[in-house]
């Protein structure tokens, strides 16, 4: 069966230092006929369930831990029975949002999650927040970069927790060294490809 990514964009509200906005988020879930994995788990769990109709899920892998990102996480583990994955370094973030529950099982940059026959690498990715990972997908020409790299850019970092500086050494290093048709599948908005913001580069970093 062919291995597919499919996508449910989620409203609700963004928390953080005090400020709330209202956000609509992007969930990407790669699978098949039989099993997936779910990217990220904003705002409304059952929505998110009624997209998985019914696959087994492999896990909820989490790009970072900000409210708009996990704050369904742990009710969509108990609808669709799968962990919940994170990177460690966020989990000052998550506690913020989930302050008596941990996520399951840990990230660690470079390991390898399977589904449906496709491997997706772990790249850590700091700098909109400390544990912020993308997910490689070489068999699908894809990335899924939560809020580290958008069309036009990277994602913001003037709040607590993130730094500019990292996030763009993460994407230089990390991220534009993909090949150029790579798509990415970005935490908000639109889809872009690595070659288009490789492009775009010296506009935002200059000096870089």
């Amino acid at each position: 069966m062919t291995t597919r990514i499919e996508q449910i964009v989620t409203d609700g509200v963004f928390e953080l230092d005090g400020g709330r906005w209202d956000v609509q988020n992007n969930v990407w879930l790669v699978g098949d006929a039989h099993e997936c994995l779910l990217i990220d788990a904003p705002h409304d769990a059952a929505a998110i369930a009624e997209l998985v109709a019914g696959r087994d899920v492999v896990a909820i892998a989490c790009t970072h831990a900000h409210s708009d990102h996990v704050d369904a996480a742990l009710a969509l583990s108990e609808l669709v029975d799968a962990p919940v994955l994170l990177h460690p370094d966020d989990r000052v973030l998550w506690d913020l949002v989930h302050p008596d529950r941990a996520p399951h099982a840990e990230l660690a940059d470079g390991e390898t999650l399977t589904v449906a026959g496709v491997d997706l690498r772990v790249l850590h990715t700091p700098g909109h927040s400390p544990g912020s990972c993308c997910f490689h997908a070489p068999a699908l020409s894809a990335v899924f970069t939560g809020d580290t790299l958008f069309e036009g850019g990277p994602g913001a970092t003037g709040r607590s927790y993130s730094d500019f500086d990292t996030i763009v050494a993460s994407i230089t290093d990390r991220l534009l060294t993909l090949p150029g048709s790579t798509t990415v599948h970005t935490g908000h908005g639109s889809h872009t490809t690595i070659a288009a913001e490789a492009a775009r580069a010296p506009e935002w970093h200059p000096t870089r």
